[in-house]
């Protein structure tokens, strides 16, 4: 992907009021460090007293590396949209094929070997998560009955999150979800989301 995917939710934001940033990173070359490394630098140049992070898919992990390597970081709230927190059945199915490993990349095998970044909880974190079960992962019996096609929903739980929600999407269909554009917005202003899971 190179981030062209997050320009309707970029636009949606933007009507809220927000300025969104777009941070492009390669998950195959790269590893979580490296990303997040890179992130920092790009936060850097962020001209912002406050600055909040919203995170797809293994965007999530890179924000909690993000600030386990930097931890001092201007404020604001976070939103991971479908993290693989606690791993990858999909990864895991994928990097048994030939190529699998070259496939997924550096920053996914670390997830797999278990180095998913530790999360204190110094900041707000809402987790979304989809239950629109279509996607590649049902295609390899990798997600079973729950989840968003890609991620199952125990993997996008993380104990140390203010708040959790489920909506009726699919993985990619959280950065085109109007619904969950107002989520993110709801969460950023006030650090909770504005309704229960649908």
């Amino acid at each position: 992907m190179n981030g062209m995917e997050m320009s309707l939710l970029k636009h949606r934001l933007n009507r809220f009021g927000y300025q969104p940033w777009s941070f492009r990173y390669s998950s195959t070359r790269l590893d979580l460090k490296e990303i997040a490394t890179r992130l920092n630098a790009f936060v850097e140049q962020v001209p912002a007293q406050t600055i909040h992070f919203v995170g797809h898919s293994l965007g999530g992990l890179v924000v909690l590396k993000l600030f386990e390597v930097f931890p001092r970081q201007r404020p604001g709230r976070i939103i991971a949209m479908s993290p693989p927190y606690q791993g990858s059945e999909i990864a895991r199915r994928l990097i048994r094929f030939p190529g699998g490993r070259n496939l997924i990349g550096r920053s996914i095998i670390e997830l797999l070997k278990g180095d998913v970044p530790a999360w204190s909880g110094e900041r707000d974190l809402g987790v979304i998560g989809g239950t629109l079960n279509f996607g590649f992962g049902r295609l390899i019996g990798a997600v079973g009955r729950s989840g968003d096609g890609t991620v199952r929903l125990e993997e996008m739980r993380i104990p140390e999150a203010r708040d959790f929600i489920t909506l009726r999407v699919s993985h990619m269909g959280l950065v085109v979800s109007k619904r969950v554009a107002m989520e993110i917005y709801h969460f950023l202003e006030y650090g909770r989301f504005s309704m229960v899971s649908s």
